[in-house]
């Protein structure tokens, strides 16, 4: 019974170490586990070593500045990451455990999100159906076993109705271009604009401080020069332009609406109603001085503009009166007038 009982405590020792080496074999693959993680982008599981600038965005930080402009200009509100990532990629990554899931994303998922809040289509950009699914360490573990070249994808199956949009976006594409390439069309609006010449005096569309449907830009836009309309006028068929550029354009090219060619003339051109006018000038507006960007509504847009003109002839002003003034405009003047004047 002395041997038996011997021989029970030597195995439990056995058993003892061995679950140690275990514990420690296992804490080891972890932590390693979990470094290998620190490589892997959150989203798409690529490696941020395939990034020549090997550029890396935290999943729990703040939202960086470029993003916060765009999202202003969208008029939309989000603080940090997990809130924007939630929106665009339909994942939730408040619940991640460090152990489980890499805490960083890398630049081409940043770059999604960009393209995503710039309505570009994104299966051009992001052509997956969602974001990697990450599980914690096991003996077969992907993230250990594909260190060297990120984690693989499960092969995913074209979805037919989407294919079909992106070939409908296609052809829609291509039709857009071959009215583009249209040169009769194409001749006669750069002649207009031709006509019209006035990049100096009217406002671009870009200075709008907030990125509005493409159909409301092109309804605040002249017909002509394609700028914000600037004392816009309306004609008998109800297109809009500004005063003057139907006036020159009716003086070149013949009374007739540039837009449909229904008949018209300078007397037939009215005020747009006070609804529409009202709107128009409370359109904001990005001030393009350098240091300034502040944004503006459009009535009140050349009245901050001949402030920052004002500040500009003082400095001017003060800059050339530094060392006396000359006075050569005294030498056209007789002598008894010269020191009238002086």
């Amino acid at each position: 019974s002395h041997s038996l009982f011997q021989t029970d405590t030597e195995l439990n020792k056995c058993i003892q170490t061995m679950d140690k080496s275990v514990f420690q074999v296992s804490q080891r693959e972890a932590e390693t586990h979990q470094a290998n993680l620190q490589h892997l982008c959150r989203i798409c599981g690529g490696l941020f070593k395939n990034d020549p600038y090997k550029r890396s965005h935290p999943v729990h930080g703040p939202i960086d500045d470029e993003t916060q402009a765009l999202l202003r200009k969208k008029e939309k509100k989000a603080t940090s990451w997990p809130d924007l990532l939630a929106k665009v990629f339909k994942t939730d990554v408040k619940a991640d455990i460090d152990t489980t899931h890499p805490t960083k994303f890398c630049h081409q998922c940043w770059t999604v999100v960009q393209k995503k809040l710039s309505n570009s289509p994104c299966e051009i950009f992001f052509p997956r159906k969602g974001p990697v699914e990450w599980h914690p360490h096991s003996l077969s573990c992907e993230v250990c076993d594909t260190s060297a070249h990120g984690v693989k994808r499960k092969k995913q199956v074209l979805n037919p109705q989407l294919s079909k949009k992106l070939r409908m976006a296609v052809a829609g594409h291509a039709r857009k271009i071959k009215q583009i390439r249209n040169p009769k069309q194409v001749n006669q609006k750069s002649l207009m604009k031709k006509i019209a010449s006035c990049k100096k005096i009217h406002l671009s569309t870009k200075i709008l401080a907030v990125d509005y449907p493409a159909d409301f830009v092109k309804s605040i836009s002249c017909q002509i020069c394609e700028h914000i309309l600037a004392d816009p006028v309306e004609t008998p068929c109800k297109h809009l332009f500004c005063r003057a550029c139907i006036l020159k354009c009716l003086k070149v090219m013949g009374s007739y609406c540039p837009a449909c060619r229904y008949p018209c003339f300078p007397t037939d051109l009215v005020c747009p109603v006070k609804s529409f006018l009202s709107i128009l000038n409370s359109l904001p507006v990005r001030c393009p001085v350098k240091d300034c960007q502040e944004e503006v509504c459009l009535g009140k847009y050349y009245h901050h503009l001949s402030r920052h003109k004002e500040v500009k002839d003082k400095e001017g002003y003060v800059y050339i009166n530094k060392g006396g003034r000359p006075r050569q405009h005294l030498l056209s003047l007789t002598r008894r007038a010269q020191k009238h004047r002086l």
